[in-house]
């Protein structure tokens, strides 16, 4: 097979519909838009939500919920995630996670969960370790070190 012969699953696709052209389609003039007004013009309509002038619903109900937005928040990692990505010995921080692609933010720093098994001595460097994972790291020899 090559390039130039792939195609579509059989009844997969469709041709789109033109409105607007007539022919017996029933959709041309108007295209389905009827007789003027809001809904018939170029990029009329209303955005979602809106209900008329009417006080929407979303303003109708009352606000839930707190976000703190000077909350410290963690990129976070397991410790089973360290076994099958690390050589033993080998010391990970925010930045071989981030050049392994196992993180994809640094966040406000590294938090270490316990959750896997280690069975590799590693020196892990991070902001902040779960009990279960530092005891895990300390148990196969290796050195959790908060940075």
């Amino acid at each position: 097979m090559k390039l130039n012969e792939l195609r579509p699953a059989e009844g997969s696709t469709r041709e789109s519909f033109r409105v607007g052209r007539g022919a017996g389609s029933g959709n041309g003039k108007t295209a389905g838009k009827g007789h003027k007004g809001q809904n018939a013009r170029s990029g009329g309509g209303v955005r979602p939500g809106f209900e008329g002038g009417q006080l929407p619903l979303y303003r109708k109900l009352p606000k839930r919920g707190f976000h703190n937005k000077f909350a410290t928040v963690y990129a976070t990692i397991n410790v089973g995630a360290l076994e099958h990505k690390f050589q033993d010995g080998e010391t990970v921080n925010l930045e071989t996670l981030l050049a392994k692609k196992i993180i994809r933010k640094s966040y406000d720093g590294l938090k270490v969960l316990g959750d896997g098994e280690l069975t590799k001595k590693l020196t892990v460097q991070a902001a902040v370790f779960s009990a279960a994972a530092k005891e895990k790291i300390t148990a196969v020899g290796g050195q959790a070190e908060e940075v």
